[in-house]
């Protein structure tokens, strides 16, 4: 069976936490007289009898996904491992070091098997075993909630939204195109739009080349060097044409929509204290990404200078990066990426955490993670009080295609998909997640 065949067959039995594969034994039942026996005193135990990795590429990005199997027949979870810059290493990660270590555990023990997994080799931390963790993790909670026959924000809480506000990514050569994308945004139910336009003549992040290799056929990767630069990316000119961006976007389109926009990291510590002054008059929903993790110990400095609302960290990989900006209250909006700190389990905690000191989530969300991932960042954000915003990506057609059951995006919020499972072969099959 072809991978892309294998996977989509995989992901029409995954719910993250949709209805039970297989449901062994009811709550209660008659006995021949007619009378209630008593329940039974839980489910019985299982233990994790595979571990595989799934490599796919339905619109040109790698995603990873882990399928965990277990002893019990047809029970399986799946989740999102995407590292897609280095997807052949998490896959040797998970299948040669992870899977030796976890086949013969116990499925339910989530918290143990991630505290364990993540000592497991003495050096430590790092997006490749995070990433394989993670995958591991998203499984383990997909079987949880599958045993309790429950969608998994469920599992977390419950809801306290009926689904996420997402936003849109809006970009342009000028500053009209980006207009008339943000208009179409709007027009299709979107409420937040990130902006980001091109400098004319130079590398920009978040919109179409406009330097020399937009312009010639010849130049590539083996024609560029320090010597001979082909995209060339100047933070000067781009600080100074953001501010323009959004004051043409205010004066067309009034204070209606909430804008952001994403630095990505590429200035200074003193530019990123300029520009987000210079932004401020524009009432941005946030900044992202204003400084590097390198620099984190310049955020007091920024906070200090701008009341700009600053989201930071689809880099971070551990406590030791973000706990100290939650805590001191220096960001407003946590974006970490759920994969690169090891999954659900922290998380979860990460989003408590921010609860306590008025930080949101806003995790990351772009095509490199997987519907898998983003239907767990989904069942979090449903349960999570302090939810902020989703980073808005539409599956393309391939896409849900190898993925059936996707959320869906509909007047700009993402939805889960909880419809019941379906009869197949006598058993229940989950085509939703949670």
């Amino acid at each position: 069976m072809q991978r892309r065949n294998l996977l989509k067959h995989l992901w029409a039995g995954t719910v993250l936490g949709g209805s039970s594969l297989l449901l062994n034994q009811s709550l209660t039942a008659s006995s021949s007289e007619g009378k209630m026996t008593s329940p039974p005193r839980g489910l019985p135990r299982l233990k994790i009898t595979d571990v595989r990795t799934i490599m796919t590429a339905p619109n040109g990005i790698r995603l990873v996904v882990v399928k965990v199997l277990t002893s019990e027949p047809g029970l399986y979870g799946l989740g999102c491992a995407t590292f897609t810059q280095r997807a052949g290493v998490v896959q040797a990660a998970v299948d040669q070091y992870l899977k030796p270590f976890l086949v013969g555990r116990d499925p339910d023990e989530i918290e143990d098997i991630w505290q364990s997994s993540y000592v497991s080799s003495y050096w430590r931390n790092g997006p490749v075993l995070f990433n394989a963790m993670s995958g591991i993790d998203m499984a383990l909670w997909d079987i949880k909630g599958k045993r309790a026959n429950m969608p998994l924000h469920q599992l977390l809480g419950g809801k306290c939204r009926f689904a996420a506000d997402l936003y849109y990514h809006a970009s342009g050569r000028d500053f009209q195109e980006v207009e008339d994308n943000v208009r179409k945004a709007m027009e299709a139910g979107y409420r937040h739009v990130r902006a980001q336009v091109a400098v004319p003549g130079l590398a920009t992040y978040g919109t179409r080349r406009t330097g020399r290799s937009a312009m010639s056929s010849v130049a590539g990767p083996a024609d560029s060097g320090p010597t001979s630069p082909v995209d060339v990316w100047e933070p000067g000119a781009y600080v100074r044409i953001v501010p323009r961006l959004f004051e043409h976007l205010r004066s067309r389109l009034g204070e209606e929509v909430e804008l952001l926009h994403d630095v990505h990291e590429r200035i200074s510590p003193a530019q990123a204290v300029q520009l987000c002054r210079d932004l401020e008059r524009f009432h941005l929903y946030f900044v992202e990404d204003p400084l590097p993790p390198e620099e984190n110990d310049h955020f007091p400095h920024l906070r200090r200078q701008t009341s700009v609302p600053i989201a930071m960290g689809e880099l971070f990989n551990t406590q030791q990066e973000y706990v100290p900006l939650i805590a001191n209250r220096l960001i407003d909006f946590i974006r970490i990426h759920l994969s690169q700190i090891g999954g659900l389990s922290p998380a979860r905690k990460v989003a408590a955490l921010g609860e306590y000191f008025g930080v949101k989530t806003a995790w990351h969300g772009p095509g490199d993670v997987s519907p898998v991932g983003h239907a767990a960042g989904l069942a979090l954000e449903l349960s999570t009080y302090n939810f902020g915003i989703h980073e808005g990506y539409v599956f393309p057609r391939e896409t849900r295609e190898v993925f059936p059951g996707c959320p869906e995006v509909r007047n700009g919020y993402l939805y889960a998909n909880e419809a019941p499972g379906r009869r197949e072969a006598g058993r229940e099959v989950p085509v939703s997640f949670g």
